[in-house]
């Protein structure tokens, strides 16, 4: 496998490339099962790292703008974000059984059964969304009073979590849409949903906060409205699509109903991939709860760090992501060999471009924490933070890409054990005992963040090696 990644090093074509580039941003009506396996990975994999991209812009166009208004405005943002936090787990699990379903329904040249599996889990999506937005309007206040925020949080900042928790149908049927459109192999389409969707959150947000003509300043409330009204354009825009058929996948007359035994396969699929969410979610939070009690300036270096790492990171999710799709219409397609090269040549570039980042922050990890605060024990703790867990980059880049494997196949189940052993068995009691007993301090943490995402990639590997991922039925 390694040999053929140096192979196509070395048939490296500038002209080539650049070709595929614009072919892949543009869109493509290539069978992801048939053309040659480098250019699949390459057509996918591009419009997917800018949809990651796009998805992170939204966060830091809203808070941008939100910070003109003060402290509180920002308290209120963080705080709704982490209440958002499992309307992103079960968007994520959903997107993960649209997928694993969809890309397989592709690969059998099935698009009816496509079309349902995409009717399937719009319907699931907007049925928990109202379960979830219906009291996440009403209690707002005591959402966020639960959540610790101030007096003047809750009588001011209400309507933010009010209006992003009403709308969560909005969050959710983004995802899993987009999830439709990947997975079918139209990744460009999912990557210019998500450029309208910024481009009018971006113009709107500061009309809304800040008011301009007749329009007045809604403060916060206004960046609600806007994010709000930019994903909702752009959800209008997908159903456009999906309606008109202008995509891969159609949604077909006879598909808009409820089918049982594909809305039951989803749902298990899902919970899986939920799961994953959850609990990857949690162990940052237990992470983050050890370092604070080696002060602020610890936790403030860890922060920086650790977004310094997520946003690196972007890139390598998207190929990941398009390893999950390759997995699926291959199997589908009924080559189970040619979706195993896929994975591994994935992996292999993967491994190659988060290298150059890590060698990168081990050699200058300062310059980077720089670029956000000053202060000289921030930077040091962060620069340490971010020279440490670079280190394991290599394992982390075939350890995502081994996950999503799993995922494109259908199989949820394998990552979410593997998560519950090298999160929460291996990493927090890890982190907590090389931290307080050996007494390294937040370098404890640090390690156990190496060791347990290292584990998880040496375990991923040994299981997609004994291939029973490639014997899924969905």
């Amino acid at each position: 496998m390694l040999s053929n990644f140096i192979h196509h090093i070395k048939k490296f074509n500038l002209k080539s490339l650049w070709l595929d580039i614009k072919e892949s941003i543009s869109g493509t009506e290539k069978d992801f099962t048939k053309i040659k396996l480098s250019k699949a990975i390459l057509l996918l994999s591009i419009p997917m790292v800018l949809e990651m991209i796009m998805e992170s812009i939204f966060a830091v166009a809203d808070i941008f703008f939100v910070s003109k208004l003060g402290p509180d405005a920002i308290a209120t943002v963080g705080i709704t974000e982490s209440l958002l936090t499992i309307i992103y787990s079960i968007g994520m699990g959903l997107s993960m059984a649209t997928t694993a379903l969809v890309s397989r329904r592709i690969g059998e040249k099935k698009p009816y059964r496509a079309s349902v599996a995409a009717v399937q889990a719009i319907i699931a999506g907007a049925f928990i969304s109202i379960l979830i937005g219906i009291p996440g309007m009403i209690f707002a206040k005591d959402l966020l009073r639960l959540m610790g925020a101030n007096a003047n949080i809750i009588e001011n900042g209400y309507w933010y979590p009010t209006i992003a928790l009403g709308s969560n149908i909005i969050i959710m049927l983004l995802f899993i849409i987009n999830a439709v459109f990947r997975s079918s192999g139209d990744a460009a389409l999912s990557m210019r949903i998500l450029y309208l969707a910024n481009i009018v959150n971006i113009i709107l947000d500061p009309i809304f906060i800040f008011g301009l003509g007749p329009i007045p300043a809604l403060g916060i409330k206004g960046a609600a409205i806007a994010t709000a009204t930019g994903r909702g354009i752009a959800v209008i825009y997908q159903f456009h699509i999906l309606l008109k058929g202008n995509g891969r996948v159609k949604l077909y007359k006879k598909a808009l109903r409820v089918h049982l035994k594909v809305m039951t396969n989803l749902i298990q699929i899902s919970m899986g991939g939920i799961g994953q969410s959850i609990i990857a979610t949690s162990s940052w939070i237990g992470m983050v709860r050890i370092i604070a009690i080696f002060g602020s300036a610890a936790l403030a270096g860890y922060t920086i760090a650790i977004r310094i790492i997520i946003f690196v990171l972007l890139p390598s999710w998207g190929i990941s992501n398009a390893t999950a799709t390759l997995v699926g219409q291959n199997l589908g397609a009924k080559k189970p060999e040619r979706a195993e090269r896929a994975v591994w040549t994935t992996g292999y570039i993967n491994m190659f471009l988060l290298g150059i980042f890590s060698i990168v922050f081990i050699i200058e990890p300062h310059f980077f924490i720089r670029i956000f605060i000053k202060n000289v024990d921030v930077v040091n703790s962060g620069a340490i933070g971010l020279r440490i867990i670079s280190i394991g980059f290599i394992f982390y880049a075939m350890g995502m890409v081994m996950v999503q494997a799993f995922n494109g196949a259908g199989d949820t189940k394998t990552p979410t054990i593997i998560n519950i052993i090298c999160f929460w068995i291996i990493e927090i009691p890890l982190a907590y005992f090389l931290a307080k007993h050996i007494g390294i301090n937040e370098n404890g943490v640090y390690i156990a963040i190496i060791v347990a995402e290292s584990v998880m990639a040496l375990i991923a590997m040994w299981l997609f090696k004994k291939g029973n991922w490639k014997l899924k039925e969905i």
